[in-house]
């Protein structure tokens, strides 16, 4: 989770971050959501290596997995049960169009499981992103924010 490839790849992960964890951090406080978050890495990285051990083969596993992105898809997971129908914005192209979390994170979720198939039944293919650490890192958050969530939402839009 503190590794990176390049600076582009820990630039997109801290934007992701920076965009949905605040809130997310709001309704837990700030102790909670570090464990949140290393707990969410964790599932994200036994995600992976179970998939990547029972189709791909030992010889996969030695590539080494890098980045947080499978810990904060477990705060994009949160965000979807704490702040469904909050706006978000996404990029077109270059053009900015303003979604609700629910179709935004649905929709990149789905991506997500996708691709985590193409990438298990053609393990040559995912390109070098573990699309099963973000699935189970997600599926943690969006199952769980609600054991570590102490306070209520309150957020504009988002009823």
């Amino acid at each position: 989770m503190f590794l990176h490839a390049n600076w582009l790849h820990i630039g997109g992960n801290m934007l992701f971050l920076w965009i949905f964890g605040n809130n997310v951090e709001d309704v837990m406080g700030r102790l909670r959501f570090l464990v949140f978050y290393l707990a969410s890495g964790f599932v994200a990285a036994l995600s992976q290596t179970w998939v990547t051990l029972h189709w791909a083969g030992a010889h996969a596993a030695s590539v080494p997995t890098v980045g947080a992105s499978g810990a904060i898809a477990g705060v994009l997971g949160a965000y979807l049960v704490i702040l469904p129908r909050a706006r978000v914005v996404g990029l077109l192209g270059i053009i900015p169009i303003p979604f609700r979390a629910w179709f935004f994170l649905g929709l990149w979720f789905l991506l997500q499981l996708w691709e985590a198939d193409f990438s298990v039944t053609h393990p040559g293919n995912g390109g070098g992103v573990a699309f099963a650490a973000h699935v189970g890192g997600f599926l943690f958050g969006a199952l769980t924010v609600r054991l570590w969530q102490v306070r209520p939402v309150y957020a504009r839009g988002s009823r």
